[in-house]
Formats: C-alpha cells, sequence, structure tokens
C-alpha cells in the first residue's frame, strides 16, 4: 500500500454521506438521503428497496427452522430455571418460603411469561418486522418511516431507540457469566470440595467459548437446537418429577395467588418482582432474532416446546420448595432422583454455553448493522461461513465482552451477587420496545390512538412495575449494565454528531463535478493509461482525492470511475439489484453500488469485469484513491460539539478499521491521501 500525506482543502476521510442520519432512523427534510457508515470518499448511505425473502415452506420445513430457533432464540430464556426461582424467594427479600409464598412467586412467573413474551412479543411485536428483520434496530426504522408526530418527538423516539439498543450490550456481558457461573455452581452438589474452584473452573469455560469464536459457529450451530431441546427435555422431566408428588402446586396457574401475595408481603413483595422479571429476560432476543428464522417457527417453538417445559420446570420447583422449604439454597439442582444430577449439571453447562453462544453472535450482529447504519466507527469484521451470512467474528469486540464477563465473573462471585445487576437493562429496552411498538400502531398502521393506548399501556404498566423493581437492584450491581449502556450511546451519538461536523466542513472544500469537467474542457490535462477509482458518494461533488492528485501531480487517468456504496434498508440485496454503471462523459463512469445492511462490502469481487464503455474493469489492474483525516479538536469550541466529545470523536476516527480492510481491496492497488481536519 501506497501512503502520502499533505494537506489539501478538498480531501477527506470518513463515514458519512450528503445527510449523515439515517432517514429510516431520523426522517426530516434536512435528513434525506440518509447515511450509513462509510468515509466521504468511501461513503455507504442508506437506500430503500422492496424485501427479498424466498423462504420455503411446507410443515417440515418450518418445524426444522422451529428446532434450530431453540438453540439460538430460546437458549437465555431457556436458561432462567436455574436461577430464577431461588432468586424470587431469596432471604434477602425478606419473604419467608411458606406454601402460600411459594405458589403466589410460581403464579407471578407464569403471568409473567404469558403477558411478556406470550402476548406482547409472539402475538404483537413479532408483527413488526422491518422487511424480515426484528429488535429494536429494525423497530426504530420502522418508526422513523413514519410521521410520528413531527420531526422533535421522532427525533426523542430515535433517540430511545439508540439507547435501548445501546443497554442490549450491557446485557450481552451479563447473560454470559451469570448463566455459566449458575450452571457450574451445581458441581457443589456432586463434589462439595469444588467450591474453592468454581470460579476457576467458570473463567475457563468462559475463556474457551471466547476463544473459539474466531473459528466460527457453522459446526456448533448445527448442535445448538438438538442440544437445546435435549435441556427442554430435561427440564420437563425432572418438573414432571416433582410435580406428580405435589399437584396442588397446579393451583398456582391461577392469578389471585399472585395478587394474594402483593397482599400479603406488601413492599417485600414488591421487591421479589426484580427477581421474577428473569424468566422473561430473553424477550428482546426473541424479537431480535425474528429474521434468522421467520415468525411462525419462532412462534411454534415456543409454544409446543420451550414454554411448556419451562413452566412444568418452575411449577416443579415450586412442588418441590412445598415439600421441603430448605430446598430454597438451589432448587433446580435439588430437583429430581439424585442419581440424576451428574447429568443434570453437565447438560445444564452445555446449554448455557450455547445460550452464551447465541447472545455473543446477536452482539456481533448488532454491531455490523451500527456501523452499517453509521452509528458506530468501522470495526474490523470477518464472516466465518461462506454459505450463512449472518455468521460472524467482531475480534475487538469479542475480547471486550471476554475481559468484561471474566470481571463481572471475579467481581461479584457468584450467581446471586450477578442477579442483583441482571434487569435493570433489559427491562428499560423493553419499556423502550413498548413505547416504539405504541407509536408504530397509530403512525404507521393507523390504529385508533384509543386502541393502540389501551392495549399498550397494558405492556407499559406491567414493565414499569418490574422496572421499578428492578431499580433497587442499582446500588447492588445495577448500575453496571447502565453504565455500559450509557457509554455505548455516547459513542454512537457521538460518532453521527462528529460525522455530521465533518460533512458540513467538507462540502465547502469541494466542487461539482460539472464545474471539474467545464474546467477539463477548456484546460486539458494529461491522461495515462489506466484506471483510477475514487469512492465518493456525493453524485453532483468531485471526491477530494480526485482534486487532490489533479493539483499535485497533474495527471489524469484514462478512465476515471467513481464508486459510490450505498447500504439498503434490507438485510439482502438480489445480485439484479446490486449495480448501475452510469457513464458521464468520455473517460468517466459512476458506479452505485448497494448492499443490504447485514451484508459485508466486498468491493472487488461486485466491481471486477463491469464494463465501462466497451472496456471490462479489472480490479487487480486498477487503482484505487482513498483518503484518511485526522480529526484535530478545535480549542475554540465553535464546532457545536464540546471539547471532550471533540477528543472522544477523534479517538474513534483514529482507531477505525481502514477503509482498504473494510470493503476488502486489494492492499497492493491502494494509494491513500491524508490530511489534517479541525472540527
Amino acid at each position: 500500500m501506497i501512503e502520502a500525506s499533505f494537506m489539501s482543502t478538498g480531501l477527506e476521510f470518513g463515514f458519512m454521506s450528503e445527510e449523515p442520519q439515517p432517514a429510516v432512523l431520523e426522517p426530516g427534510p434536512e435528513t434525506t438521503p440518509p447515511s450509513s457508515a462509510a468515509p466521504p470518499e468511501q461513503e455507504i448511505s442508506v437506500v430503500t428497496s422492496e424485501p427479498h425473502h424466498h423462504r420455503r415452506s411446507g410443515v417440515g420445513y418450518t418445524a426444522t427452522l422451529a428446532l434450530a430457533a431453540l438453540g439460538v432464540v430460546y437458549g437465555d430464556i431457556g436458561t432462567s430455571p436455574l436461577y430464577a426461582v431461588r432468586e424470587s424467594l431469596h432471604q434477602g427479600h425478606g419473604v419467608m418460603v411458606s406454601a402460600a409464598n411459594v405458589t403466589g412467586v410460581i403464579s407471578l412467573i407464569f403471568w409473567s411469561l404469558v403477558m411478556v413474551i406470550c402476548i406482547k412479543y409472539l402475538f404483537m411485536v413479532l408483527r413488526a418486522d422491518h422487511h424480515g428483520e426484528g429488535g429494536i434496530l429494525a423497530l426504530t426504522a420502522l418508526v422513523g418511516g413514519t410521521s410520528a408526530g413531527g420531526p422533535r418527538k421522532l427525533a426523542l423516539l430515535t433517540t430511545l431507540g439508540l439507547f435501548g439498543t445501546a443497554l442490549l450490550f450491557g446485557d450481552g456481558m451479563i447473560t454470559p457469566a451469570i448463566s455459566v457461573l449458575s450452571a457450574v455452581e451445581g458441581l457443589e452438589f456432586i463434589l462439595p470440595q469444588s467450591h474453592p474452584y468454581i470460579l476457576h473452573i467458570t473463567i475457563l469455560i468462559l475463556g474457551v467459548l471466547f476463544g473459539v469464536q474466531s473459528h466460527g459457529t457453522a459446526t456448533v450451530g448445527k448442535i445448538f437446537g438438538p442440544m437445546v431441546l435435549i435441556w427442554f427435555a430435561t427440564l420437563t422431566a425432572l418438573g414432571l418429577y416433582e410435580v406428580v408428588q405435589e399437584p396442588a402446586i397446579l393451583g398456582a396457574l391461577s392469578p389471585h395467588h399472585g395478587f394474594t401475595f402483593f397482599l400479603r408481603n406488601g413492599w417485600h413483595g414488591f421487591l421479589v418482582l426484580g427477581s421474577v422479571f428473569l424468566v422473561v429476560t430473553g424477550g428482546e432476543a426473541l424479537y431480535a432474532d425474528m429474521g434468522h428464522f421467520g415468525r411462525k417457527p419462532i412462534q411454534l417453538a415456543w409454544f409446543c416446546i420451550a414454554f411448556p417445559a419451562l413452566m412444568i420446570n418452575y411449577l416443579g420447583q415450586g412442588a418441590l420448595l412445598l415439600r421441603n422449604p430448605e430446598a430454597i439454597s438451589n432448587p433446580f439442582f435439588l430437583m429430581g432422583p439424585r442419581w440424576s444430577l451428574t447429568w443434570v449439571v453437565v447438560i445444564a453447562t452445555l446449554a448455557t454455553v450455547i445460550a452464551s453462544q447465541a447472545l455473543i453472535s446477536g452482539v456481533f450482529s448488532l454491531s455490523m448493522q451500527a456501523v452499517q447504519l453509521g452509528y458506530l466507527p468501522r470495526l474490523e469484521i470477518l464472516h466465518t461461513s461462506a454459505s450463512e451470512r449472518g455468521q460472524i467474528y467482531v475480534p475487538s469486540l469479542n475480547w471486550l465482552l471476554m475481559v468484561c464477563c471474566v470481571g463481572l465473573v471475579v467481581g461479584f462471585g457468584s450467581s446471586t451477587n450477578l442477579a442483583a445487576a441482571y434487569g435493570v437493562a433489559v427491562t428499560a429496552t423493553m419499556l423502550i420496545t413498548t413505547v416504539l411498538f405504541c407509536c408504530l400502531l397509530i403512525y404507521g398502521w393507523k390504529w385508533p390512538v384509543y386502541l393502540a393506548v389501551s392495549m399498550c399501556g397494558v405492556f407499559l404498566l406491567i414493565e414499569m412495575v418490574f422496572f421499578a423493581a428492578n431499580v433497587v437492584k442499582i446500588p447492588e450491581g445495577g448500575w453496571f449494565p447502565l453504565l455500559i449502556g450509557w457509554a455505548i450511546f455516547i459513542l454512537m451519538s457521538t460518532w453521527k454528531i462528529g460525522r455530521k461536523l465533518l460533512y458540513r466542513l467538507l462540502q465547502g472544500r469541494t466542487i461539482p463535478l460539472e464545474k471539474l469537467l467545464d474546467r477539463l474542457k477548456e484546460e486539458p490535462v494529461n491522461r495515462i493509461p489506466g484506471t483510477a477509482i475514487f469512492m465518493y458518494g456525493n453524485r453532483t461533488g468531485t471526491p477530494p482525492a480526485l482534486l487532490a492528485n489533479l493539483d499535485h501531480n497533474g495527471i489524469l487517468h484514462e478512465r476515471v470511475v467513481l464508486v459510490a456504496v450505498e447500504t439498503a434498508d434490507v438485510p439482502t440485496l438480489l445480485n439484479s439489484e446490486r449495480v448501475e454503471v452510469i457513464p458521464i462523459t468520455e473517460g468517466f463512469f459512476r458506479i452505485v453500488v448497494r448492499f443490504g445492511f447485514i451484508e459485508k462490502p466486498e468491493l472487488p469481487s461486485v466491481l471486477h469485469n463491469l464494463d465501462l464503455g466497451g472496456v471490462p474493469l479489472r480490479v487487480h489492474e486498477s487503482t484505487f484513491f482513498l483518503g484518511r483525516e485526522t480529526v484535530i479538536p478545535r480549542k475554540d469550541r465553535l464546532s457545536g460539539m464540546s471539547h471532550w466529545r471533540e477528543q472522544l470523536f477523534a479517538i474513534m476516527t483514529r482507531n477505525a478499521t481502514d477503509a482498504t480492510s473494510f470493503f476488502d481491496l486489494p492492499p497492493e492497488r491502494v494509494v491513500e491521501l491524508g490530511t489534517q481536519l479541525e472540527i
């Protein structure tokens, strides 16, 4: 790679487009068209397109997808029985393990699953798919495509959606730690002398888990579904073993036990809700993974397998506690016959590893979408499967997650202590999802306001109570996911604001392409053989690298290609929609390349052999001219950002993955031109 550094009034480099905010996320006259996450010279802007989902149909195929969904979608929520009942009746809440209280807690668990998972997510929210994709980012995009009560209200909703997305990163750090640690703690019931080594074993498992991420999940993913199916079968068997011995626990399915629980316990009963919420913490993951499997397979997997298995197990733990209140120390591992304990510990550990793997992969996918949509700088993203587009590996994020997970295990020391930190961020994200969904019903689906508000108001009331119960956890560890979420939100918003400021600065330093072409007609320059490729998203402007090359070298290649990379607001595109070649004038061509927002923008394979006026484009014989900018914070603070944010933005810019790697360009054919810019 050749690199030249000099000052140029027209040179710039960074992720932005004509407008830095995606129209799907922040619409309005001042934000169209939107940007994604590409440098101005290597810009990716967001375009719209019709969805292209060609899922096979048939009962057999749907059942196969439902089985696969078990391992990915329900891994998190499926491991909640390891700790949810134990934490709900923990002595710290001040609630006695009496028959009435046990029945009341199981009733709360049942109706929480019914209201939050069955009705809200499975029946309602899963209908809000953005061209087949789900998750809070997709929901934010759907709301962004509506009027949503005006630009200011829409900007507020967009900010809420972005903050909810950031909170999921905090959840991604806690889930592997609490899941694996709670499973390994079962060893104490087999080998009591293993207690001093529980943390060491947990850290070892987490280290192996994160260490194998670079090899991809293609092979491991094939056994996810069957393994979790075995896990749910184990949950069912353990639960049935206890229920048949104490069938009175079935009365917990009546909601009146939940109401009377609060009447008896008052404030202490309210605090219990913070732990009861642990049974629904996989709801957001359920919605986010919709794009991988579709709505029907996810619903089928829940109602036919996951939900019955979970409730039978929760009822079984309740039945055990009715017979033996002392089992509250760990009701899950004390269920069933003694001889089954070894098997339960082994399968529980495997299930928690699978649940952690699924969540780690989800964080990787979320990061990739954030990069493509312009909320994070370029990251090194590696595809680990040639056939499965969604299987990616983000090295920097992987090791950051590992360090945080290990730190959580060491810092909190037990799954009980970690449970105190778990739930605050997820409840906040669920609240945001409900608000956004209500706005979508009103402004997007044109529901009557009274109907949308009354229905979502029920969910909102439930989740506000859950959130209030989890707020008391903040001093005990709940501050951690909130801190992580807030930090990531600051990073995302700083990146967007900074790119917007740079765009405005650089707009004044370029000239319209028409003026340059007119100047070249009046003052011809020396044309040399070959093809020069300049990446620039502004269809009317002149790439700064092109101006710099003319000013400093006084030459122009025989063929000049201006490439704009656009990110569609759909996950994938057909090859027929991928490329558009537009002749401009003699020797000048504009090529527009489009990618779906979950696709890696690999340019060489797309550009190679395109027809340039009868001459095929040979990528490995062409020269790519890229810009690299060095951001220098201003001291007069007139940029629109505070000085600390300017410094943060400068650091993010310096540490972004270079465009050569991001677009998979041949390094030996790249010339980088650098400049320094003050913001």
